[in-house]
């Protein structure tokens, strides 16, 4: 179920697409947000004017601007357009904050509500290790400065009168990434950040963004470049219909062709079940998967003594950019995926050249009025084997690289583990892998709850 904050978004985006594709995007961009937020309408936030600043920095993230960049408020849109236009990269970094949509949520904290009775037990008083709460006038008050957060007291409170709150996009973070900075809204730390999407997707006020290429996409339709689409396993389980229709709608909306990147992981699996035997037969203890870039990168960061342990094998997603270019050397590829993560990861590979995610695809064919469900068949030359397919769930590639091994008939036990989703806990557990205190020889790892299905660019989570 969607909220309003990625209901908003993908308006936006719709909008953008519909601007375009009508040849007005230029004359009318800079009264979206008014035409959004007209006069006398209901604000969100504490005026219209905030809301019309806030839409305008959205629309600028889709532009594939860095709002942080901005050094002239009176810039229009129109403007930031002209210079995106003449744009021919990728962002270097695939995420912006918008300082004006941050609420600057109060810190994470622990709360007595009006709830609690002052009770004579006062289990909260005898369950505190510091002796941080004290009754005052039958009322329980906590002193913060001794307080550790340990969370016995909303253990034991009879009446659950005692709260924590949270800071979404900070409690998400698994690697301490993004803190409020001296103006009191939230920051990201890119030299610590692996991109996971997760504060993306937490933050109640949409006030992290990604920095979107649908504009480019857009542009080398028009313009006539031959475009190959490489769709992301995970695509089954996003939209209507099959594979076949959806790859159909793609090309109706101006790809030349349309691949799965389950292809891409065909091959991946096939390197590293070989990988894997090669690294056991040499007397390693352990191999990790390499698949998960937001993975990759927090090992990098946060993890180095692991990185010995983490699979040389490319991604699916650059296994498929490779062989769409051998197909069309003159084609721009375009991968089409659920992740954040993979637009860091595209801007280090020679064989993709952009990057949507699910949520910008629904937008491309929504603006256009492309239905799914109305296109042919897509006449696939040969569909992905269903292991590859399945590397979208997690535990997927395990499964696909257990098979694979049963092929090859080597007599190398394959003793599996996985990390569905990271958070702080389960990035913590990675140190331990790496002092090779936890068992297993092949390890999982899925930045996404559930694997990439559950990703921050989703339609469906």
């Amino acid at each position: 179920m969607s909220n309003g904050a990625e209901r908003m978004r993908r308006e936006l985006m719709i909008r953008l697409v519909r601007e375009f594709n009508s040849g007005t995007l230029t004359e009318n961009i800079d009264r979206i947000p008014l035409t959004i937020r007209p006069l006398h309408s209901d604000p969100t936030r504490c005026c219209l004017y905030h809301d019309r600043a806030v839409l305008k920095y959205r629309l600028m993230a889709l532009l594939g601007v860095d709002c942080k960049a901005e050094d002239d408020e009176l810039k229009p849109l129109s403007a930031y357009l002209k210079e995106a236009e003449q744009r021919t990269s990728s962002p270097e970094l695939p995420m912006t904050l918008c300082a004006a949509g941050c609420a600057g949520c109060p810190d994470s904290r622990i709360n007595v509500t009006t709830n609690c009775r002052g009770c004579f037990a006062r289990p909260c008083v005898f369950s505190c290790p510091r002796k941080a709460i004290t009754v005052v006038n039958q009322h329980a008050v906590i002193d913060h400065d001794k307080c550790i957060m340990c969370g016995k007291c909303l253990q034991v409170c009879p009446f659950s009168a005692i709260i924590r709150t949270k800071v979404p996009c900070e409690e998400a973070c698994p690697v301490g990434a993004i803190r409020k900075n001296e103006f009191g809204v939230a920051d990201i730390d890119f030299s610590k950040c692996t991109f996971c999407g997760k504060c993306f997707s937490k933050c109640p006020f949409s006030a992290i963004m990604e920095r979107s290429e649908l504009l480019r996409v857009l542009q080398n339709i028009r313009n006539g470049r031959k475009m190959v689409a490489l769709v992301a396993p995970s695509a089954q389980f996003q939209f209507p219909g099959d594979l076949e229709r959806l790859f159909s709608a793609i090309a109706k909306a101006g790809f030349h062709d349309v691949m799965e990147v389950a292809l891409g992981a065909e091959l991946t699996t096939e390197h590293e079940a070989k990988e894997f035997i090669e690294r056991m037969k040499k007397g390693e203890k352990l191999m990790t998967t390499s698949c998960c870039t937001a993975y990759v990168e927090l090992v990098k960061k946060h993890v180095p003594a692991l990185l010995k342990c983490v699979s040389s094998t490319p991604s699916p997603m650059r296994y498929a950019g490779e062989l769409a270019k051998q197909r069309h050397p003159d084609a721009l590829t375009v991968f089409i995926g659920p992740c954040i993560a993979k637009r860091y990861e595209a801007t280090q590979s020679d064989n993709i050249d952009m990057v949507m995610n699910f949520e910008e695809l629904g937008a491309l064919l929504a603006g256009l009025n492309i239905d799914i469900m109305g296109q042919p068949k897509w006449p696939v030359p040969r569909p992905a084997i269903a292991t590859a397919r399945n590397f979208a769930k997690s535990c997927g590639v395990t499964e696909a690289v257990l098979q694979e091994l049963l092929g090859e008939n080597s007599d190398i036990k394959l003793d599996s583990k996985f990390l569905n989703g990271i958070d702080a806990k389960s990035a913590k557990l990675l140190n331990l892998y790496a002092l090779g205190k936890l068992p297993g020889n092949f390890l999982e790892v899925m930045g996404c709850e559930g694997g990439c299905v559950g990703g921050p660019g989703s339609l469906v989570k």
